[in-house]
């Protein structure tokens, strides 16, 4: 790989950081996904910056869906409010 694609490419991860920076909390997955994005996007025909958009969003997608997964889980996992021992039948008169 030459210097100036190495440079095209961590310019455009850069930019991309640089993006998504402020909006960490509602971007989880993002970073992550554009800089697989980039690599994927530069290697199937120098399209790193096309590549870094579509990972960010396949990245903020599956970290979504891992945290509603995690989310089901807990509350699967939470006991149960206890249920009122049913009645043996006889009725007691005071």
């Amino acid at each position: 790989m030459s210097p100036n694609r190495v440079q095209t490419f961590a310019i455009a991860v850069l930019g991309m950081t640089l993006l998504t920076g402020a909006q960490v909390a509602a971007a989880k997955g993002c970073i992550k996904g554009a800089a697989v994005g980039a690599v994927a996007g530069h290697v199937a025909g120098h399209h790193a910056v096309l590549g870094a958009a579509a990972g960010c969003a396949v990245g903020h997608h599956m970290a979504k869906k891992k945290q509603q997964e995690l989310q089901q889980q807990q509350q699967q996992q939470q006991p149960q409010p206890a249920q009122p021992k049913p009645q043996s039948g006889r009725t007691v008169l005071v």
